[in-house]
């Protein structure tokens, strides 16, 4: 069974205490493979960049093929630092180099989350990097994942495995995030890691393809971090024929379950949402394009009136069609359908008459299927999101005390 990102052959990981986090809770966290591995990544789109993913944009773009580990630390975004953080961030991955003795010209990738604005604590990050090297094990992916987490409720884990024309090969993930989680991409972290033997091209166009389906169809409060990371490494100890096309049967194979797994973890981010507590799954039906749909989607997930009203188990259908007028994508109103889970409320463009008790019940469940039928032409997509609470207002009122 794949479930954690060290059932992937060749990867060992590790989670530590280094004194971020209180009580001894794990912060600090390693993945390292046993070889070099190719890489992609997607990385967030905000002008605002941290220096973690400043220094990973740099060294992927002169290192494709030989990267050997990702060294990541929470509570603390190493975001809006100066040159300050981009030493720091160049001395953790040095640090990692060192503690594992890699060889000369080794890539490491940096990942940090948490405050933005506050230097990083450099002595307790050189400390937990150095216990951490030395308590990596094939079976510390649950603790590598719990050391991503800031304010996420549970560690998130995907995996499975895949037949390539004969030969079986494993996809595993782990990811953080729970609130500031919007495209593109979202505050995320996503790490996964492959046995596939794949030219850097060719996972650059899978990867982009789960992204586009998966972290980029969530959300939880319409705000994009500092941060945002998506790292893909296959170090090839599948054996399987080298995947050196972005096209066929094997490559498609390989794609999908790529994008499943990403979809697992994006599900379980905006499901993990800062004081969520419901599961929100929009679908948007005949939108013309998955690109319309996408965004008509995303405008429904981060309207406050459509969440709040859903935290309510108020069925305002008003609040959904009005959220999907201002997206931007033209339709026909009068050709509208729309539905919450098997309730009916909107049939070509003018309401149906429902039975309010049946749809409080439907938005009672901690599972709310939204559909939206806009009837272009083909095109869908599927957007994953939360409620809003008052324990949301909470939380980030409350972020940094």
């Amino acid at each position: 069974m794949v479930r954690f990102i060290t059932d992937v052959p060749g990867f060992r990981a590790a989670g530590v205490h280094a004194g971020l986090k209180p009580h001894g809770a794990p912060d600090v966290a390693l993945v390292v493979s046993e070889r070099p591995c190719v890489a992609a990544a997607t990385f967030t789109q905000n002008v605002v960049k941290a220096a973690p993913v400043l220094y990973d944009q740099a060294l992927l773009a002169q290192n494709r093929t030989a990267i050997w580990a990702v060294v990541i630390n929470s509570k603390n975004a190493n975001a809006v630092t100066g040159p300050q953080g981009l030493r720091d961030a160049e001395r953790m991955a040095q640090i990692t180099a060192e503690a594992l003795a890699l060889p000369h010209g080794a890539g490491v990738f940096v990942m940090s989350t948490g405050v933005i604005g506050v230097p990083l604590p450099m002595e307790k990050v050189e400390r937990g990097i150095r216990l951490a090297a030395q308590s990596l094990s094939p079976e510390g992916g649950p603790d590598a994942a719990r050391a991503m987490m800031t304010t996420d409720t549970r560690p998130k884990h995907s995996g499975l495995a895949v037949e390539l024309a004969g030969t079986r090969v494993s996809v595993a993930g782990m990811a953080k995030g729970a609130g500031m989680i919007h495209p593109n991409m979202a505050t995320m972290l996503a790490v996964i890691a492959t046995d596939v033997a794949v030219l850097p091209p060719v996972l650059d166009a899978a990867l982009h393809y789960a992204v586009e389906r998966s972290f980029n169809c969530i959300s939880v409060d319409g705000d994009t971090s500092t941060n945002d990371t998506c790292l893909v490494l296959a170090n090839g100890l599948a054996g399987n024929t080298p995947l050196q096309e972005a096209e066929g049967e094997a490559f498609a194979a390989f794609r999908d379950a790529l994008t499943a797994v990403c979809q697992d973890l994006a599900r379980q981010i905006a499901f993990d949402g800062e004081g969520a507590t419901k599961r929100v799954t929009i679908t948007v039906y005949n939108a013309g394009s998955f690109e319309a749909a996408r965004q008509v989607g995303r405008t429904i997930a981060t309207s406050p009136l459509v969440k709040t009203a859903l935290f309510g188990r108020d069925a305002n259908w008003g609040r959904v069609l009005a959220a999907a007028g201002r997206s931007g994508v033209a339709f026909d109103p009068q050709r509208t359908n729309l539905w919450f889970g098997d309730l009916q409320v909107l049939r070509h463009g003018l309401p149906v008459p429902f039975d309010e008790a049946r749809a409080l019940e439907i938005l009672s469940e901690r599972d709310i299927f939204i559909a939206l039928d806009l009837g272009k032409g083909p095109g869908q997509a599927t957007v994953w999101t939360c409620d809003f609470s008052y324990e949301y207002v909470t939380i980030n009122a409350e972020y940094r005390t």
